[in-house]
């Protein structure tokens, strides 16, 4: 019955999906934090800048992200993340991609976060002496990221499905083998259901894992 499966790499596939998530959603936690802490910043800029950042990205289709990625930056602008090897150079350019923009959506869930943390404790620390920067990594930041751990998961299970929008530069994930099998085979619908399946793989333990962990880790107001 998955004769058709045959000759084709469905879990390599697969785990080039599992290595653009993970980075992605390393370099996406990295710089959305970032941004978070821009957008309640004292400095006028920053906050500035930080605001435009999300609300421009957050507006900018996925796909013309990557493209842009791909055909901008390496193409026009002659950016090579330092490799000359096409499949590296594309796999590096999907996951910058994925942190720009993915990165808008960790934003607004950590804020939402930073939000619910009493204002009256960052008097406190402010009282005893700490600075904006200590404030927000000593006290505000634990909390929030605790208590956004269920909108967090969310962008992450977002993110492995929004990985198939690599295919559209190259990048061998399981969107592009399973193009490549539809051309090939007759077996349509068979191939859908074993891709489909495999991203269920991917998504349910992973929304399962951090919904526990949220409940687990849930500050208690």
């Amino acid at each position: 019955m998955f004769d058709f499966l045959e000759g084709y790499d469905v879990l390599g596939a697969f785990w080039m999906t599992v290595k653009l998530t993970a980075l992605s959603a390393v370099g996406s936690l990295i710089w959305g934090t970032l941004l978070a802490a821009m957008r309640v910043s004292p400095v006028p800029l920053m906050r500035g800048f930080g605001t435009a950042y999300v609300n421009i990205v957050r507006n900018i289709p996925l796909t013309v992200i990557i493209l842009f990625s791909s055909l901008g930056l390496a193409d026009i602008f002659g950016v090579t993340l330092g490799t000359d090897d096409f499949k590296a150079q594309g796999f590096r350019l999907a996951v910058l991609g994925f942190v720009a923009y993915t990165a808008a959506f960790v934003c607004e869930a950590l804020r939402s976060g930073i939000n619910t943390v009493p204002v009256g404790q960052a008097e406190a620390a402010r009282a005893i002496g700490l600075g904006f920067s200590q404030t927000l990594r000593l006290i505000v930041l634990p909390q929030a990221f605790r208590s956004v751990i269920g909108p967090l998961a969310n962008v992450l299970i977002a993110l492995t499905k929004n990985t198939t929008v690599a295919a559209a530069i190259g990048v061998a994930e399981a969107a592009a083998l399973m193009k490549t099998m539809i051309e090939n085979e007759a077996q349509t619908l068979l191939i859908g259901a074993v891709f489909a399946f495999g991203f269920v793989v991917l998504t349910l333990p992973t929304g399962l894992i951090l919904g526990w962990l949220s409940k687990r880790l849930a500050v208690k107001r």
